[in-house]
């Protein structure tokens, strides 16, 4: 019997209560949105294709509501979850092929009793996976594909079958009982992740981290950080969209053809989405879907190297300061002012007046004017931890202050510091947008979200998906960045368990 006072709070902590009532809420609000877009206001016509994907996603929706209910119904009554409810989730895991991720995942985690952090990231891994062939996938309705379509297709099938066995082996735990296995299994996951699917990656690491310990401190402390990701779903959904780019940007080079996304095609100008162009095409004829899936790649190349050099230069430049204090303190910081007191986008503006729009330039015109804001951090973050025994006892033995610097104060100053450059990394993503949305960023000929915005805000009335389409990829990357932040923020502050 399960004691009444448990089966009070039960509800609170229930994972799968929690993860069906996020995924029941998505699933919905999604549904909506496909049912208003499927309706032409203007024509009063229905968009027959868009219909039929809202009510599927209608259809798993509303089993994702009985499947919520009855998990509440266990949890109140008996206090966990009973096996009848969880094989609704074996049922669930077929609205993957609708695209729900939502749903998908949920039936996922609720068909495992007891999920464990490297299942949670192996379900994302083959969810991913599946995503990834089928965006690639649409490429055969095109006039032409590319050289090596066939035959990267066919290495992604491949990783999905083995993607699909390891989620298996996870569910089963068949793992537990078979190191061999597992350390076999985990060095084929490493392979894998060269796709860009860097699920596969932190899969295989939590599978050897499980079996074999890995007992250094670092490994502790990057495996709580994985395992509290885990559990929180809109920290995970972030991550899902930022890595599906991510293997997208790096497979669109063999399933893709580039030509499609750059060259003119005055056949086709301003065709409307079919399969054969499901996003529509431009004024100049040039594939929009094509184009989107090319522009992540320089969204996410300057929006992470933009954020990665203001991380190193600030951060050194602030645990220097923040270390020896006094006048180099004065010194740093207040040349850091100066540069501070200019508007990041206008310094940005300036610069690549100076030295031309290309994509090495705007890297080095976001990076300059976010410099300030991470040395900023870090030396407050300095300030404490230079005051902690183990600084001092470090001292008492000789080290060298560089030494204690990049060994004792840094590592243990860097959660903060991780937390606001996943947070901006989002901030970059919208100014290269915003400046090449004014000409000044990436060349206009170049497939960028910005350059493609720009030309559809032309043809909103007309033609409004060419502004919608690229307008909702930057905002889906910039919330998932987001999502992922906050997190992080959670998952590395002591304080929150």
């Amino acid at each position: 019997m399960i004691p009444e006072y448990v089966k009070a709070h039960s509800l609170k902590l229930s994972a799968e209560y929690k993860q069906s009532g996020f995924a029941l809420i998505m699933s919905a609000v999604v549904a909506v949105v496909l049912l208003f877009v499927s309706f032409d206001i203007q024509s009063k016509e229905v968009n027959q294709p868009l219909f039929l994907v809202f009510s599927t996603y209608a259809f798993f929706t509303l089993i994702q509501l009985a499947i919520w209910w009855k998990v509440r119904r266990d949890i109140t009554k008996v206090g966990y979850v009973l096996p009848a409810t969880r094989k609704l989730g074996i049922f669930q895991i077929v609205s993957i092929l609708t695209g729900n991720i939502f749903t998908g995942v949920a039936g996922f985690l609720l068909a495992k009793q007891k999920t464990t952090p490297e299942y949670v990231y192996g379900t994302y891994m083959l969810v991913t996976q599946f995503f990834i062939i089928g965006v690639s996938a649409l490429n055969i309705f095109k006039p032409y594909v590319a050289d090596s379509f066939p035959l990267a297709m066919l290495i992604l099938l491949i990783i999905l079958f083995i993607y699909v066995l390891t989620v298996g082996l996870l569910a089963a735990d068949v793992l537990e009982k078979r190191k061999g296995l597992a350390v076999f299994l985990a060095i084929i996951l490493f392979t894998t992740a060269i796709t860009g699917n860097l699920f596969a990656l932190l899969t295989g690491y939590l599978i050897l981290k499980k079996r074999f310990g890995l007992e250094r401190a670092v490994n502790k402390a990057f495996y709580s950080v994985l395992e509290k990701l885990a559990t929180n779903s809109t920290a995970m959904l972030g991550m899902f969209f930022i890595l599906f780019a991510f293997t997208l940007s790096i497979c669109s080079y063999f399933t893709f053809d580039y030509s499609l996304a750059i060259e003119n095609n005055y056949a086709s100008i301003l065709q409307s989405p079919s399969l054969v162009y499901p996003l529509g095409t431009d004024n100049f004829g040039r594939d929009l879907f094509s184009r989107i899936v090319f522009g992540a790649r320089i969204s996410l190349i300057v929006g992470i190297i933009s954020t990665f050099i203001p991380f190193v230069i600030g951060g050194a430049l602030g645990a220097i300061s923040g270390y020896y204090g006094r006048h180099t303190d004065n010194v740093i910081m207040r040349l850091l002012d100066i540069l501070y007191a200019i508007p990041g986008i206008l310094l940005a503006i300036v610069i690549i007046a100076a030295f031309g729009s290309s994509t090495t330039t705007l890297i080095i015109a976001l990076s300059v004017g976010a410099i300030p804001t991470y040395a900023r951090t870090m030396r407050a973050n300095v300030l404490m931890v230079s005051n902690y025994e183990y600084v001092e006892s470090a001292r008492a033995l000789g080290a060298s202050n560089l030494s204690i610097i990049f060994r004792e104060i840094v590592p243990n100053s860097m959660a903060p510091m991780i937390v606001k450059s996943s947070l901006t990394v989002g901030g970059a993503v919208i100014a290269t947008s915003s400046l090449s949305y004014l000409g000044l960023g990436i060349e206009p000929h170049i497939p960028e979200w910005g350059n493609i915005l720009k030309i559809g805000s032309t043809y909103l009335e007309s033609h409004s998906y060419l502004a919608i389409y690229p307008g909702l990829a930057i905002i889906l990357l910039v919330l998932s960045f987001n999502f992922l932040g906050d997190g992080l923020r959670d998952a590395l502050d002591p304080r929150v368990d």
